[in-house]
């Protein structure tokens, strides 16, 4: 049987790793630099986007946080700051030498969730 996505990323702890490397790219990168640089409480901003990733990769653990839609309602999220952040994730996954499959995997989820994130 084929190791599911959850396991395929490391687990908690490489899913804690991986969306480190991501908030640090957010904060790095132009396009969505400042959005990351308002948030009040990045630590838990991190912890529960690693919550989430860890639970929506097939994680044992519930996800704790608000679902996608109430996270992103108001903010009018463009579609280049969408991509920003899915290129930030992108980069974090060959930093971490994720396999093409697993990038593709990731890939699909971040792109099933862009009508709940995106000028919503």
């Amino acid at each position: 049987m084929a190791d599911s996505l959850y396991e395929r990323l490391g687990k908690t702890e490489g899913i804690t790793r991986i969306v480190d490397d991501v908030m640090a790219a957010h904060l790095r990168n132009p396009i969505i630099k400042t959005r990351y640089e308002a948030i009040e409480d990045i630590e838990h901003a991190g912890k529960m986007a690693a919550e989430f990733f860890a639970t929506g990769s097939g994680g044992p653990d519930p996800y704790t946080g608000r679902d996608m839609l109430t996270t992103h309602k108001g903010m009018n999220i463009s579609e280049q700051e969408f991509i920003a952040v899915v290129d930030d994730i992108m980069w974090a996954l060959d930093k971490h030498a994720m396999a093409d499959d697993t990038k593709k995997d990731v890939l699909a989820i971040l792109y099933s969730l862009k009508g709940e994130i995106i000028r919503v």
